[in-house]
C-alpha cells in the first residue's frame, strides 16, 4: 500500500502539480474579487498568501513528503479514500467511493459472472478429465485447456468482434448500453446491459475455464494415489463416491483458495479487455486515473483490493479445517 501511494504521487510530483493548481485556482478566484482589486499591492499579497497557506494546511500539503505518505498510507488502509483530482462520476461527483462505486456492478456483472461459470464448468471437466486420465479424451482437452488458457482473452476478444459483431453481426461490438439507451431502469433496458454482456462473458469465460480443468486435474490425480483413498476403494465404495466424497474434498483446500482469490480479482476488472470491449468498469476506471494522473483513484482501488484480500485470506484459513480432515488431524497431532 506504502509502495502505491509512493508511485501513484510520483514521488511527491503530483503534490507539487497541486500546489501548482490551489495557486492558479486561488489566484483566478481573487482576481474576480472587486474588494481583493481595490487592496493595495501589499495588502494583495498578504491576502493570498494567507489563504494560500490555508488551503495547503487543510489538505496537509505543508507536511514533509515523508509524513505526507505515511497519512496517505493510513488513510486508504482505513478506507479514508477522499476525493479524485481529476475524475468524477456520471453525476459529477468527485467522491473516490461515488466513483467507484458507480463502476463495481458493471465489474461484477461481467467477471465474476464469468469466473463463477468457468469455475463451474472447469471443476466438472477437470473431474472427467481425471477420472477417463490418459485417455484421448483427456490428453485432447488438456491441449485444449492450456491452449485456451496461455491466450488472453483481450485476444478472443478482438477475435469475437471481427466475427460474431462484424461478420455475423449478431452481437454489439462493445459498451455497456446501446445508443440510444432505453429508459433506465424499465426491462428493455436491462434486456439491452444482457445483450451488450453476452460477447464479453462469453470470451472472458473461455480464456479462464482451462486454468480450472487443467489445475483441477491435476490436483485430483495426485490425491487418487493417497492412503486413504485406496483404502475407500478396498471397503467397495462406487468409484463416483470415492472421488465426490473422499477425493474432492481433500483437493477443496486449493481449488476454495482459487476461487476465493480470483473472485477478489474479478473486482478490479481487466484494462485491455474493459478496453476492447469499451466496457465501463474497475478496469478501464484504473486506466484514466493513470492516464489523466489521478493518485486518489489509483489508491483507493488499489486499497480496496488490498483489504479484500487481506480478509479473504484470512477467512480461507479459518475454513480449511471444515473443508480437509487432514488439516484437524495436523493440527491435533
Amino acid at each position: 500500500m506504502y509502495a502505491t501511494v509512493i508511485i501513484a504521487n510520483l514521488g511527491g510530483r503530483i503534490d507539487e502539480y497541486l500546489k501548482d493548481q490551489i495557486r492558479f485556482d486561488l489566484n483566478q478566484r481573487l482576481r474576480n474579487d472587486p474588494a481583493y482589486r481595490a487592496l493595495s499591492p501589499e495588502n494583495q499579497t498578504k491576502v493570498f498568501n494567507t489563504r494560500y497557506n490555508a488551503s495547503l494546511n487543510a489538505r496537509g500539503l505543508n507536511e514533509p513528503f515523508f509524513q505526507r505518505t505515511i497519512r496517505y498510507t493510513l488513510e486508504a488502509l482505513t478506507l479514508q479514500l477522499g476525493r479524485a483530482a481529476k475524475l468524477t462520476d456520471t453525476s459529477g461527483s468527485p467522491e473516490v467511493y461515488d466513483i467507484i462505486g458507480e463502476r463495481l456492478p458493471r465489474t461484477i456483472l461481467l467477471f465474476t459472472t464469468a469466473s463463477i461459470l468457468s469455475a463451474a464448468a472447469g471443476i466438472w471437466l477437470g473431474l472427467v478429465m481425471a477420472r477417463k486420465s490418459l485417455s484421448y479424451f483427456d490428453r485432447g482437452m488438456t491441449v485444449f485447456s492450456i491452449s485456451t488458457y496461455v491466450v488472453p482473452p483481450w485476444v478472443y476478444g478482438i477475435f469475437f468482434i471481427l466475427v460474431f459483431a462484424y461478420s455475423i453481426r449478431i452481437f454489439p461490438p462493445g459498451g455497456w448500453v446501446g445508443v440510444p439507451a432505453p429508459p433506465p431502469g424499465s426491462l428493455a433496458y436491462y434486456g439491452d446491459i444482457l445483450y451488450h454482456l453476452l460477447l464479453p462473458l462469453m470470451t472472458v469465460t473461455l480464456a479462464s475455464f482451462g486454468q480450472w480443468s487443467y489445475t483441477t486435474r491435476n490436483l485430483v490425480m495426485q490425491i487418487m494415489d493417497e492412503d486413504f483413498v485406496t483404502a475407500a476403494r478396498a471397503r467397495g465404495l462406487p468409484e463416483r463416491t470415492v472421488l465426490y466424497r473422499y477425493v474432492l474434498r481433500a483437493a477443496s483446500p486449493p481449488i476454495v483458495t482459487s476461487l476465493a482469490l480470483t473472485m477478489i480479482a474479478s473486482w478490479t476488472g481487466a484494462i485491455i479487455t474493459e478496453t476492447v470491449f469499451n466496457w465501463p468498469g474497475l478496469g478501464q476506471l484504473f486506466w484514466l486515473a493513470i492516464t489523466q494522473t489521478d493518485p486518489p483513484v489509483i489508491i483507493g482501488l488499489t486499497a480496496i483490493y488490498a483489504v479484500l484480500l487481506v480478509i479473504t485470506v484470512f477467512i480461507l484459513d479459518l475454513v480449511y479445517g471444515l473443508l480437509d480432515p487432514r488439516v484437524k488431524a495436523l493440527r491435533r497431532g
